[in-house]
C-alpha cells in the first residue's frame, strides 16, 4: 500500500517476517527529499535506518578529505586510471547539479546516516560498491559500445545543461548513476540491467537479510526513487527468480577474443614489417618510420591536449610506438607515470580533486586529474594510431 502521511515523498511498506519495511523514495539533489528524511527519522519510529550507499560512497560522503588518501602512482600502476576517472566524472556531474539547486550532493543519505547516528539507531549500508557496479557495466557491453559510454560520461560533466529543481523532483532519478546513463540505459538493456535493476536486486537481497535477522521490527530504507518499484516487487515476491546476492556481488570475467585483438594486430604488424623489408629495405624502413610518427604523433597529441608537461610530450611520442607492440602495458601508464613524477600532485592538489573536477577549467588546473586525462587521452592516441599506422602498412604492401 502507498502512504504519503506528512511526507511529500513516495513511500511504500512491505512487512518481512514480522519487520515492517518503509521505503522512502527519494532525488537524491532535492530539499524536500532531505526534509521527509529528517521528519521520519527525528519520529523515532525505526529500529535501524537502511541508506542507498556501499561503503565507499558513504566515506566519500561522510569524509570528503578521503580523496586526499589517493595513491596516484597505484592508481596507474595497477591500471584503475580509468576508473577513478569515470569516478570523479560521476561525482563532478552530481556536484554541478547540486550547485545549481543550492544543496550539498546526498543530502538526504548524509543526514539520514547523521540522525540515525546521533540517536544511536543503526545505519545499514544496503548498495552495491560502485565499483562494481561500473565494472559489470562495463563488462555487459560490447566492447565498441564502451568508449561511447566513456565519452558520454565525460560529456555529461564538461556540458551539461541547467536543470530547475522542479525538473529533479518530477524525474525522481534514482542516482547520479541512472542520471549519466540515462540517454543509454533507456535503450539499452545491457546498461539498464546493471545499473538499475541489479541494483533493485542487491538492495532487496540486503533489506530481506536485515528484516530476517530478527534484529529489528522497524526499518526505514532511504532510497532513490527510481528504485522505489523495483525493491518493492523483488520484497513482496520473497525475491523469488532474481540472482543471488553472491552472483551481483562478483565482477564476471573479461571475454577472452578482446584480449587477443591486441596482439593479433602486432602480430600483423610485424608481419607487415618483414614483407617489408625483404621486398626491399627502404620500403621496410618507411613502414618503421611511418608506425613511429603516426603511433607516437597521436599519443603526444593525446599528451598535449591534456597539457602535460613537455617531457611528458616526449615520452608520449618515444613510448607508444613500442608499448603498442607489447599490449602488456599501455602508453597511458608509461606517460601518466611520467607526469606524475616530474609534476607531482601537492597535498592541496589531492585536498580540492572533487571541488576542482566540478569545473572543465579544473581538470587541467588540478595535477592529479590532469595526470588522469594524460592517461586517457595519451591512450586513446596510441590506440587510434596502432589501427591507423597499420592500415597504412596493410596499403603500402598491397
Amino acid at each position: 500500500m502507498s502512504l504519503k502521511n506528512d511526507v511529500d515523498q513516495p513511500i511504500e511498506n512491505v512487512t518481512i517476517n514480522g519487520c515492517d519495511i518503509t521505503l522512502l523514495g527519494t532525488a537524491h539533489v532535492s530539499k524536500t527529499s532531505e526534509e521527509a528524511v529528517k521528519s521520519l527519522i527525528t519520529s523515532n519510529d525505526y529500529d535501524a535506518v537502511a541508506v542507498e550507499l556501499c561503503p565507499s560512497r558513504y566515506n566519500a560522503l561522510i569524509d570528503p578529505s578521503s580523496l586526499a588518501q589517493l595513491d596516484l602512482f597505484n592508481v596507474i600502476k595497477t591500471g584503475k586510471a580509468s576508473m577513478v576517472t569515470a569516478s570523479l566524472a560521476l561525482g563532478a556531474f552530481q556536484q554541478k547539479m547540486a550547485d545549481e539547486m543550492g544543496i550539498e550532493p546526498g543530502a538526504e543519505m548524509k543526514m539520514a546516516a547523521e540522525l540515525a547516528k546521533q540517536s544511536q539507531t543503526p545505519v545499514l549500508l544496503i548498495d552495491r560498491e560502485v565499483g562494481i557496479t561500473l565494472k559489470r557495466v562495463y563488462r555487459n557491453v560490447p566492447w565498441w559500445k564502451r568508449m561511447e559510454l566513456f565519452s558520454g560520461l565525460l560529456g555529461s560533466v564538461m556540458f551539461s545543461e541547467k536543470v530547475s529543481e522542479e525538473d529533479i523532483e518530477k524525474l525522481k532519478e534514482g542516482d547520479v548513476l541512472e542520471a549519466t546513463f540515462s540517454q543509454f540505459a533507456e535503450s539499452s538493456s545491457e546498461i539498464y540491467t546493471p545499473l538499475v535493476n541489479e541494483r533493485d536486486q542487491y538492495m532487496a537481497h540486503r533489506l530481506f537479510n536485515e528484516a530476517n535477522s530478527g534484529q529489528y521490527k522497524t526499518l526505514l530504507a532511504v532510497i532513490g526513487a527510481g528504485h522505489l518499484k523495483g525493491i518493492k516487487g523483488y520484497l513482496e515476491s520473497q525475491l523469488n527468480d532474481i540472482k543471488s546476492l553472491e552472483e551481483l556481488d562478483s565482477i564476471p570475467a573479461p571475454s577472452r577474443w578482446p584480449k587477443l585483438i591486441p596482439w593479433f594486430i602486432v602480430a600483423l604488424v610485424f608481419i607487415g614489417f618483414s614483407i617489408g623489408f625483404n621486398r626491399a629495405p627502404e620500403l621496410g624502413w618507411q613502414l618503421v618510420i611511418e608506425w613511429v610518427v603516426i603511433n607516437g604523433g597521436l599519443s603526444a597529441l593525446g599528451a598535449l591536449l591534456a597539457n602535460a608537461h613537455p617531457l611528458t610530450i616526449i615520452t608520449a611520442f618515444i613510448a607508444a610506438p613500442l608499448t603498442s607492440l607489447n599490449p602488456t602495458v599501455g602508453a597511458g601508464m608509461v606517460t601518466a607515470a611520467t607526469e606524475a613524477w616530474i609534476r607531482k600532485p601537492r597535498v592541496g592538489d589531492f585536498s580540492t580533486l572533487k571541488s576542482d573536477t566540478v569545473n572543465l577549467g579544473g581538470w587541467w588546473k588540478n595535477r592529479v586529474s590532469r595526470t588522469l586525462l594524460v592517461f586517457l587521452f595519451s591512450t586513446l592516441g596510441s590506440a587510434a594510431g596502432t589501427y591507423i599506422a597499420g592500415f597504412r602498412i596493410f596499403e603500402q604492401l598491397t
